[in-house]
């Protein structure tokens, strides 16, 4: 059974940073890309980066890119999402995802 557990999310004043984590079992981590996703109250699922098995191709949301670095460690079934110069608009419940599954969240709120 695939499962994704994400860490890593906080209250953090605008311009602050954050380090969300995914670690993931279930499935042979290292074959596969990952994805993180995420959810502003009371909006749809925003797409907000991709990142290819071997973790030497990433892609980027045009509203994250230069902020954010998605990465990944295969000895560890880990996937992280590093938040820079976070915006109030960043507010949202981050989600990693692998193919249709994806993990319980974790909030990350931009606020002073």
């Amino acid at each position: 059974e695939v499962q994704l557990v994400e860490s890593g999310g906080g209250l953090v004043q605008p311009g602050g940073s954050l380090r969300l984590s995914c670690a993931a079992s279930g499935f042979t981590f290292k074959s596969y890309s990952m994805t993180w996703v995420r959810q502003a109250p009371g909006k749809g699922l925003e797409w907000v980066s991709d990142i290819n098995s071997g973790g030497d191709r990433t892609y980027y949301a045009d509203s994250v890119k230069g902020r954010f670095t998605i990465s990944r460690d295969n000895a560890k079934n880990t996937v992280y999402l590093q938040l820079n110069s976070l915006k109030t608009e960043d507010t949202a419940m981050y989600y990693c995802k692998k193919d249709g599954t994806r993990g319980q969240g974790t909030q990350v709120t931009v606020s002073s």
